[in-house]
């Protein structure tokens, strides 16, 4: 089964310095029927205006991704990471037994757009970490978040994977749902078919119950997307 939630439903928040679309229930915004999918609690799309940002605030027990969509983040915790986020970069903060941190758009005159992405983790209690990588843009599929770190991916604490899709125009993948698992896609740009059902730039679909699904690209140009794959 393939349910789908399109962009212009999500939840919105804005604030003048951060325009924020909400993909399930988060601060002000609630749904019940969006509480999170499996282990995933939160997307957020976040724009972030020149020069501001999240002042120093608290996390524990949440594995927390960051994808630099456009701009540059800059990051300070608590653990002594400082550390420049460019597009194209994936940051994973293990909140574990407590971590605080600032995130601010590094740019005095540009906005900064960025996925916020909360998943809850397996582990609890454990010492705070941060890690950082650049996964290029190869056409396919590329781990970026795993439990055993595979293939250069980073280090999740839960059951849990996230990839990056890349399918170029006018070409398909097919990908194997082990049973008892679920996906969840979120169209990062471009346009997308999974087994049939479209998604733009922001939907985002929750499968369960299937043995495989099978991605499509007949547009002109790239679409990229993220694929979770949850217990």
């Amino acid at each position: 089964m393939i349910t789908v939630r399109h962009s212009q439903d999500r939840g919105r928040a804005d604030f003048g310095w951060l325009d924020s679309k909400h993909s399930f229930s988060f601060g002000s915004y609630y749904d019940p029927e969006y509480m999170g999918f499996s282990a995933l609690r939160v997307i957020n799309d976040d724009v972030v205006q020149a020069s501001a940002g999240f002042d120093t605030h608290g996390h524990r027990d949440m594995e927390i991704i960051s994808y630099v969509l456009e701009g540059t983040i800059e990051h300070k915790d608590s653990e002594g990471n400082v550390q420049t986020l460019p597009a194209g970069e994936l940051q994973l903060m293990s909140a574990g037994s407590g971590i605080y941190h600032s995130e601010y758009n590094g740019s005095n005159s540009e906005t900064l757009r960025f996925l916020q992405i909360w998943i809850q983790p397996n582990e609890f209690g454990k010492k705070p970490g941060y890690q950082q990588k650049d996964f290029g843009q190869e056409s396919g599929l590329t781990p970026i978040a795993t439990p055993n770190g595979r293939a250069g991916s980073l280090h999740i604490k839960q059951n849990a994977e996230l990839h990056q899709l890349i399918l170029e125009p006018n070409s398909s993948l097919k990908y194997e749902i082990k049973p008892g698992r679920k996906l969840y896609i979120h169209q990062v740009k471009g346009k997308l078919q999974v087994s049939g059902t479209r998604l733009g730039e922001g939907d985002g679909a929750s499968i369960e119950s299937q043995d495989f699904v099978e991605f499509k690209n007949e547009h002109q140009t790239p679409a990229t997307a993220l694929v979770f794959d949850l217990p």
